[in-house]
C-alpha cells in the first residue's frame, strides 16, 4: 500500500516517513497504531493520532458530528489512556473509534469486562507483579524476548482464563529456554556476546591476536628489549610473548609460527596472521554450534513464542481498559437498536460527591431505578433524595429547562459520554443503560457569541447530520445564546420538528420553554429545579430532571446570595433594587430560610 493512500499522509508527510523509517516500517507503524513511531519520525503527535484514527476506523470517526462531540471523544480517550499499562497500549487506546456493528461492540465489551474482573480479582502483590512485568516490557520496547518474559511473569502471577486464556497452555520450560535464546541469535546465525562463555573466550583471544597483528612493530620492539641474541631466542620469546598477551596456549602459537620468514618482521606478521586465521575458524565453528542450539530452543517453542508475542500486546490493551472500567465503576450497557436511556448516570469529568441522574429519550424498557450510592454526575447537596421514577418511553425529543447552574449542559455531556463509550464497545458510567445505534452524534455546547456568523456556522454544523435520514442523536445546549430570543424560539421549534420528522433523537436545553409553539406529541418538556440556598449560601439544586415539567431558573436565589454577600452598603442597595424587581418577598424568604437552616 502506498503511504499517500492513508488519510492525512500527503506528499511531504510521505517523504518524511520514507526518509526517516522506510515505506515498509511506516506502513507497519500506521497499521499497528504506533503513535510513538510516527512521532519519532518527525510527525507532530496530534497529526499522528488523527492519521491513525482514520487509518484504523475512518467510518467510526464519521460518527462524531461536531467539534464538541470530538472534544468529548478526545477527553474520554485521554482519560482511558491514563490507565494504560504500556506506551503502545496507551497509543491503541487513543486511536480507538466507534465500532460499526453491535456484534463488534459486544465482543469488545466482553473482553474489557473480563479484563476488569481479572484486575479486580488480583491482590496487591499480583497487581504489582503485573505492572512490573509490563514496565519491563515497555523499557525493552516490546521485543520478542521481553514479550515471552512478560507472558511467563503473568503465568507466574497465577493469571489464567478469560483475558489470559491464550497463555493457559504455554510450556514454561520451553519458553524460558527460548527467552534465553531470543535476542542472542540473529536470523543470519550471529550470536550476541554473553550467550556462551566459550565463544566469548575465543572472541577475546582472536581480538587480542588481531591487536598484536595491527601493532606488529611494537611486538618486535618488546621482544628485542628482552635481549635476544639470535633467531632461535627470538622465536622462543615471540611464542612466549604472544601466548601471554593473547591468553593462547604456547603449543597453539608454536603451531602457527612461520617456517620460511625472510626476517623478524616478516616472521612476526606472518605468524600472527596465521594464528588469527585459525582463531577465526574456531570462533566461526563455535558460533555455528551455539547458534544451532539457540535456534533449536526457539524452534522447539516456536508456536508458544508466537502466541506470547502476539498475545501480550493484546492483554496489555484489554487490561488497560479493564483498569479504566474498574477505577470508574463502569457497567455494561444494553446495546439496542433505538433510544438512549441511563439510570444513575455519572459524568466522568466531575469529581467529588455528586448526584447521579436518570434520563432517557426514545423507546426503552428501563425499570424504576433503585436507590444507589451517590458517586458522580452532578454535585449533590441532598443525597437522601428519593430516586426518580423511570423516564417516559417513546418521546423522540426532550426539551430540558430549568435553573441556571443546574447541570443541564453537564447532563448533555454525560449522555454524549455514554453514547460514545457504548459506540466504542466500552462500559459506561451508569447503574444501567440502554444505548441505540447512532450514525452521527451531534453535541453542541453553548457558545456565547451573538452574531450572524456564529448562527450560520452553528446551523451548518448541526442541521446537515439531522437531514440525512440516518440515525442521529442531537444534544444541543442553549441554542438561543447565538441569536435573539424570539427568532431562537422559532429555530428551536424547527429543530424539534425536524428531529421528529427524521426519526432522530434529541435533547435540547433552553430557557425559552414558554416561548415555544406547541411541541409535537413525540416531544416532552423536562425541568431541573433550584430548591434554595444552603447554609453557606450555595445554590441548592436537584440535578435530577423532573419529567414533563417546565423547570424554573428561580433568580431570587441568585439575587438573595448577592444581597447577603454584598461588600458594602452601596453594592447592597444595588442588589436590593434587583430584589425588588424579581420579588422582594421571595428574596427575603430565601434569606430567612438560609439563616434558619444554619441555626
Amino acid at each position: 500500500m502506498r503511504l499517500q493512500d492513508y488519510w492525512g499522509v500527503g506528499p511531504k508527510t510521505s517523504e518524511r516517513l520514507r526518509e526517516s523509517m522506510g515505506v515498509e516500517a511506516a506502513v507497519a507503524a500506521i497499521e499497528d497504531a504506533d503513535i510513538r513511531g510516527l512521532a519519532d519520525a518527525g510527525i507532530p503527535r496530534g497529526r499522528a493520532v488523527r492519521i491513525l484514527r482514520r487509518a484504523n476506523g475512518a467510518a467510526g470517526i464519521q460518527t462524531l458530528g461536531t467539534r464538541d462531540a470530538r472534544d468529548v471523544y478526545d477527553d474520554l480517550l485521554a482519560l482511558a489512556s491514563e490507565y494504560a499499562l504500556t506506551r503502545h497500549a496507551a497509543d491503541r487506546v487513543r486511536v480507538m473509534t466507534p465500532l460499526p456493528t453491535i456484534d463488534e461492540r459486544d465482543a469488545r465489551l466482553d473482553r474489557v469486562l473480563d479484563a476488569r474482573d481479572a484486575w479486580t480479582g488480583l491482590d496487591t502483590a499480583a497487581r504489582e507483579a503485573v505492572t512490573s512485568a509490563f514496565d519491563a516490557y515497555d523499557r525493552e520496547e516490546g521485543t520478542d524476548r521481553v514479550a515471552v518474559e512478560t507472558a511467563l511473569e503473568l503465568r507466574e502471577a497465577g493469571l489464567r482464563g478469560g483475558t489470559f486464556a491464550a497463555l493457559d497452555d504455554l510450556d514454561d520450560d520451553a519458553l524460558w529456554a527460548a527467552a534465553e535464546a531470543l535476542g542472542t541469535v540473529d536470523a543470519d546465525g550471529s550470536v550476541a556476546a554473553g550467550a556462551d562463555e566459550e565463544l566469548d573466550r575465543l572472541r577475546d583471544r582472536r581480538a587480542a591476536v588481531a591487536e598484536l597483528e595491527t601493532n606488529a612493530l611494537d611486538v618486535l620492539e618488546s621482544i628485542r628489549e628482552r635481549g635476544v641474541r639470535d633467531f632461535e631466542e627470538f622465536r622462543a620469546a615471540f611464542v612466549e610473548y604472544v601466548a601471554s598477551e593473547a591468553d593462547v596456549r604456547r603449543g597453539r602459537v608454536e603451531a602457527a609460527v612461520a617456517g620460511d620468514a625472510h626476517d623478524e618482521a616478516d616472521f612476526a606478521a606472518t605468524s600472527l596472521r596465521a594464528l588469527r586465521s585459525e582463531l577465526d575458524d574456531d570462533v566461526d565453528a563455535r558460533e555455528a554450534t551455539v547458534a544451532a542450539n539457540l535456534q533449536e530452543s526457539i524452534e522447539t517453542a516456536r508456536q508458544d513464542v508466537e502466541t506470547a508475542v502476539s498475545t501480550v500486546s493484546d492483554i496489555a490493551f484489554d487490561l488497560s481498559l479493564g483498569r479504566f472500567a474498574a477505577e470508574h465503576e463502569l457497567t455494561r450497557p444494553r446495546l439496542v437498536d433505538d433510544g438512549l436511556a441511563v439510570v444513575e448516570a455519572r459524568n466522568l469529568t466531575l469529581s467529588g460527591e455528586v448526584q447521579p441522574v436518570t434520563y432517557a429519550v426514545g423507546d426503552h424498557a428501563l425499570d424504576d431505578p433503585s436507590p444507589g450510592d451517590v458517586t458522580a454526575g452532578q454535585h449533590d447537596s441532598s443525597p437522601d433524595r428519593e430516586p426518580p421514577k423511570a423516564p417516559p418511553s417513546g418521546d423522540r425529543v426532550a426539551v430540558l429547562t430549568g435553573a441556571n447552574s443546574g447541570g443541564k449542559t453537564t447532563l448533555l455531556e454525560t449522555l454524549a459520554q455514554v453514547a460514545l463509550l457504548a459506540a466504542m464497545g466500552l462500559p459506561v458510567p451508569a447503574a444501567d443503560a440502554a444505548v441505540g445505534r447512532f450514525d452521527t452524534i451531534v453535541f453542541h455546547r453553548r457558545h456565547a457569541s451573538f452574531n450572524a456568523g456564529v448562527l450560520e456556522s452553528t446551523l451548518k454544523s448541526i442541521v446537515p447530520p439531522l437531514s440525512t435520514g440516518d440515525r442521529t442523536l442531537m444534544l444541543v445546549d442553549e441554542f438561543e445564546a447565538i441569536t435573539e430570543p424570539g427568532r431562537a424560539a422559532d429555530l428551536l421549534n424547527g429543530l424539534v420538528d425536524l428531529t421528529v420528522e427524521q426519526e432522530a433523537l434529541g435533547v435540547y436545553v433552553t430557557h425559552l420553554a414558554d416561548d415555544l409553539s406547541p411541541l409535537p406529541s413525540e416531544a416532552r418538556i423536562d425541568g431541573i429545579f433550584a430548591e434554595g440556598l444552603t447554609e453557606g449560601l450555595a445554590l441548592e439544586v436537584d440535578y435530577q430532571p423532573r419529567f414533563g415539567t417546565v423547570g424554573k431558573s428561580t433568580p431570587e436565589f441568585i439575587v438573595s446570595r448577592l444581597v447577603a454577600n454584598a461588600r458594602d452598603r452601596s453594592e447592597r442597595r444595588g442588589f436590593e433594587a434587583l430584589a425588588a424587581a424579581v420579588g422582594e418577598e421571595a428574596v427575603q424568604r430565601t434569606l430567612s430560610d438560609a439563616e434558619w437552616s444554619s441555626d
